[in-house]
């Protein structure tokens, strides 16, 4: 590990002695996200950059956390990363002050507050950037719901998403070697964690659509719609890949197009609400949904309209079956 750099414009002091200890405990270098690094597929330049671009933005996010001088500082600091991509920095701040809350004695509503102030347009990476806390303090790890029990009850699963998508971007072969490994997950969690590997391949294959179709046909089969809906969700959100690959992952992802479209409404909608909307999802939700960015969002908007409460089937599964509906007719006869 080395010491990371300042957010260009950050507020705030980092020289204190407990803020010292806090990024000497648990820092995390630069390098950790970088293609070589993590081993993952390079592409070409272009899209390894912004892969890269986006780690770093998520670490910057979780670095400026650490500093923990309150919300305002924070939320700073994170919009200093950028419009397009502070919602990543947002995700890594979350991860942050997880964990401090998880570790402190006292002082335990920093996401929660976080959450409902400076970061309530940022609802989605937030609670991905919890699951990302989660897997590394085994007591979340081991009682999920115990772990996501304040946070919105249909938004929680996006912790465990961003549990799988953590998972799979550091351990990638260790999945792949023994794919059954998925099997040991229980009830609906398995398909939310599958939900976050799915957004994890975008980054371990380089965004290439055909090594992303092969590594799925290696995963379990009642696993690939939920993998190909994380694939569409990073490739409106993250971006990476150019108009056609984009067209090639649609061809590739053959019956689970509607999961794909479903994924890539909701980057939409998460970028609609954080009011950093850009080109790349424009295009992506094009190709992928057959709509505007704008009109995919509104589509995850009218399908919360009478959700019913969690069953057997959580209302956020419900509500990402009815987003598919819409665009089954479409593209699978397009």
């Amino acid at each position: 590990m080395f010491a990371i750099k300042p957010i260009p414009g950050s507020r705030g002091t980092v020289n204190r002695p407990v803020t010292r200890l806090r990024k000497r405990i648990f820092e995390i270098s630069f390098e950790e996200v970088t293609f070589d690094r993590r081993g993952f597929n390079d592409n070409g330049r272009a899209a390894r950059e912004r892969l890269e671009h986006i780690g770093r933005s998520f670490l910057q996010g979780y670095h400026a956390s650490l500093c923990d001088e309150g919300p305002d500082v924070l939320a700073a600091n994170l919009e200093a990363v950028g419009r397009e991509l502070c919602g990543f920095a947002y995700e890594g701040a979350a991860m942050g002050l997880t964990l401090l809350d998880q570790l402190s004695l006292w002082k335990r509503e920093r996401l929660s507050t976080f959450l409902n102030g400076v970061g309530s347009k940022h609802p989605y990476m937030i609670h991905v950037g919890v699951g990302w806390a989660i897997a590394r303090i085994p007591w979340l790890r081991s009682n999920f719901h115990h772990a996501v029990a304040h946070l919105d009850p249909m938004l929680c699963w996006l912790a465990a998403d961003g549990n799988g998508f953590s998972d799979f971007y550091f351990k990638f072969p260790y999945f792949l070697s023994k794919p059954e490994r998925l099997n040991r997950l229980q009830g609906y969690t398995r398909h939310a964690y599958a939900q976050g590997i799915g957004r994890s391949l975008w980054f371990v294959t380089g965004a290439n659509a055909n090594q992303i179709a092969r590594t799925i046909s290696l995963l379990p089969s009642s696993l690939h719609g939920d993998l190909w809906s994380g694939i569409g969700l990073a490739c409106a959100m993250a971006g990476g890949a150019d108009r056609a690959e984009i067209e090639l992952i649609k061809s590739l992802a053959g019956s689970h197009r509607s999961a794909l479209a479903q994924g890539g409404a909701f980057a939409a909608k998460a970028r609609q609400r954080a009011e950093n909307t850009s080109d790349y999802t424009e295009m992506a939700c094009q190709i992928l949904c057959g709509l505007d960015a704008d009109a995919a969002a509104q589509i995850t908007d009218a399908m919360l309209q009478h959700l019913p409460e969690d069953g057997k089937v959580p209302a956020y599964e419900i509500w990402r079956r009815r987003i598919q509906s819409q665009f089954t007719q479409e593209l699978v006869g397009s």
